[in-house]
C-alpha cells in the first residue's frame, strides 16, 4: 500500500491531539474533529480554537479530502499491526537477541554489542538476565503488594476508626447528659429543699400570728369589760361608787397589757435568698468528687477496663473492640493520665484494695506504645510495682522493699523542680520509696494492672477560700 505523503501531525486534530474524527473546516482555514469543535462551541464561544477568529456558521461544514486521508492512514496503521513482527531478533540487524544490555535495560544482538552504542556497556546473557529481572521484578513485587496489605490494613483501621469516634460520640454524650442529670437532680432536690423552708417559716410566722391574734383578742375582751364595769360603777349613786371604789380600782391596775412588738414576724428574705447561687454550689461541692488526676481512654491497653468517671481501672481478658491508634499502649495493660505534669508539686492517692498486680508512678510522654519495654528509668519510667505479695521499686535492676503493713492506699507524689518521685502510704504517711531523677521532659501518671480488682484513683476535698479586698 502506498504510504501517505502528508506528514502525521497534519493529520492531528489540535484539540484532542489524535488523528481527525469526522474532520471540519472553518472559515479561517482550521481544521478539527466535529465533536471536539462542538464541545469547545458549547461553552458559549463560537471562535476558532486556534486563531480565536469568530465563526460566521452555525455549524461547520465537513473536510471530506481531510477525511479521506485520515481514514487512509488508519488503514495502513491497521494493517501495519497485523503484521507479525519476529521478537527474537534485532529490528535494526536482524540477528538474534542474545545478550542484555545492563545500562539501558533492553536485549541487543551481538552486532549491537560491537557497536557505539553499546560497546562500553556491561552486558549479560539473555537467559541470565531475564532470571536476573524475574528476580527484581519479584523483589518489586512482594514490596508492592506490602505496601498494597498496609493501605489495606490503614484502610480498615480508618473505617474501624470512623466506627469508633461515631461511638465515641455517643458514649461522651450519655456520659454527659448522665452527670448533668445528677446535678440537675441535686439542683432540683435543693430547690425544693429551699422552697419547703419558706413555707416552713411562713406556716410558723403565720401560727405565731394567730396565737398574737387570740391574745390580743382576749386582753381586748377583758379590757372592755372592766371599762364597762367601771362605766357602770360611775352611773351609781357616790355611796355605791365609794364602797365599790378599792375594788373597782384594782380591777382596773390588774390589766397587764401584752407586749405589743412585731419584731420577727416577717419572713427572713435574706435567709432564703442572700447569696444563694454562692451557698447551693457551696453545699454541692460536699456531695461531688474531685480527682486530681483522670485517665486517658485514648491510651489504654484494650484489656483494661475504664470505670465511666475515668477513675478506675481493672484487667479483663476480653479485649476491647478499640483503634490502634499511636497514643494507645498496644503489648502490655497499661494507661497514663491526662494531665501533663512540665512543673510544680502534684499528688494523688490510689486505692489498690484487693488488686496484686499493679505498677504506679510516673511515666514520660514519650515513652514507647508500641513494644514491650520494661517499666524502669532509662525506659522514662519511675514506678512502684507490688507482685507476688511483694513491693519492688523499679530502678536498675529492681530494688526489693520491705514493707510491714500493706497500705491500702498508695500516694504518688512528684515534684519535677526538684526531680523526686515518692510513694507512701496514704494513711499515715510512711514513707515507701523515693526515686531522684532529672527530668527532661513532661511526665504523665502510669498506670498497670493484670488485676480484675480495680485500682482506683481517690477524690479529694475540694476547699473554698474567700480573697477580701
Amino acid at each position: 500500500m502506498k504510504r501517505m505523503s502528508l506528514p502525521e501531525e497534519d493529520l492531528t486534530c489540535p484539540i484532542c491531539c489524535d488523528i481527525f474524527t469526522d474532520p471540519v473546516l472553518l472559515a479561517c482555514s482550521h481544521s478539527f474533529c466535529r465533536s471536539c469543535l462542538k464541545r469547545c462551541w458549547d461553552t458559549g464561544l463560537r471562535e476558532c480554537p486556534v486563531c480565536r477568529k469568530r465563526a460566521t456558521k452555525s455549524s461547520a461544514p465537513s473536510n471530506l479530502a481531510l477525511k479521506n486521508v485520515c481514514e487512509a492512514l488508519l488503514e495502513v496503521r491497521r494493517q501495519s499491526s497485523v503484521v507479525v513482527e519476529d521478537k527474537t531478533s534485532c529490528s535494526q540487524h536482524g540477528e538474534k537477541l542474545k545478550l542484555f544490555c545492563l545500562v539501558d535495560k533492553q536485549p541487543i544482538c551481538v552486532v549491537c554489542h560491537s557497536s557505539k552504542l553499546h560497546k562500553t556497556h556491561d552486558c549479560s546473557p539473555i537467559e541470565e538476565a531475564a532470571q536476573d529481572c524475574k528476580d527484581e521484578l519479584s523483589l518489586s513485587l512482594k514490596s508492592l503488594q506490602e505496601k498494597l496489605d498496609s493501605l489495606k490494613r490503614i484502610h480498615k483501621t480508618s473505617t474501624d476508626t470512623f466506627k469508633y469516634i461515631k461511638n465515641q460520640t455517643l458514649e461522651t454524650q450519655r456520659l454527659i447528659k448522665s452527670q448533668f442529670e445528677e446535678l440537675h437532680q441535686v439542683l432540683y432536690e435543693e430547690e425544693s429543699a429551699r422552697i419547703a423552708a419558706v413555707k416552713k417559716e411562713e406556716e410558723e410566722k403565720i401560727a405565731g400570728l394567730k396565737d398574737k391574734f387570740k391574745e390580743l383578742s382576749a386582753e381586748v375582751l377583758n379590757l372592755t369589760e372592766i371599762i364597762s364595769f367601771i362605766q357602770e360603777q360611775l352611773k351609781e349613786d357616790d355611796m355605791v361608787l365609794l364602797k365599790n371604789f378599792k375594788d373597782t380600782q384594782e380591777r382596773g391596775k390588774s390589766v397587764a397589757l401584752g407586749s405589743d412588738s412585731m419584731s420577727g414576724i416577717l419572713i427572713d428574705m435574706t435567709k432564703h435568698v442572700g447569696n444563694l447561687k454562692y451557698r447551693v454550689w457551696e453545699k454541692m461541692l460536699d456531695q461531688i468528687e474531685y480527682t486530681p488526676v483522670t485517665l486517658d481512654p485514648n491510651t489504654a491497653h484494650p484489656c483494661l477496663i475504664l470505670s465511666d468517671d475515668l477513675t478506675s481501672l481493672h484487667y479483663s481478658k476480653q479485649a476491647n473492640c478499640c483503634p490502634d491508634n499511636p497514643e494507645r499502649f498496644h503489648i502490655s495493660a497499661e494507661v497514663v493520665g491526662t494531665a501533663t505534669l512540665g512543673s510544680g508539686s502534684h499528688h494523688w492517692v490510689v486505692e489498690t484494695g484487693s488488686n496484686q498486680d499493679w505498677l504506679l508512678g510516673v511515666a514520660s510522654v514519650s515513652v514507647l506504645r508500641n513494644t514491650e519495654v520494661s517499666a524502669r528509668p532509662e525506659n522514662g519510667f519511675w514506678t512502684l510495682c507490688f507482685r507476688d505479695g511483694g513491693f519492688r521499686a523499679m530502678t536498675s535492676p529492681p530494688t526489693p522493699l520491705t514493707i510491714t503493713v500493706l497500705p491500702k492506699q498508695v500516694k504518688v507524689q512528684l515534684d519535677y523542680n526538684k526531680g523526686t518521685v515518692a510513694f507512701s502510704d496514704s494513711a499515715d504517711d510512711t514513707l515507701i520509696y523515693e526515686f531522684t531523677a532529672t527530668f527532661t521532659e513532661p511526665l504523665l501518671p502510669y498506670f498497670y494492672t493484670q488485676s480484675s480488682h480495680p485500682l482506683k484513683i481517690m477524690p479529694e476535698k475540694v476547699l473554698i477560700t474567700m480573697l477580701r479586698q
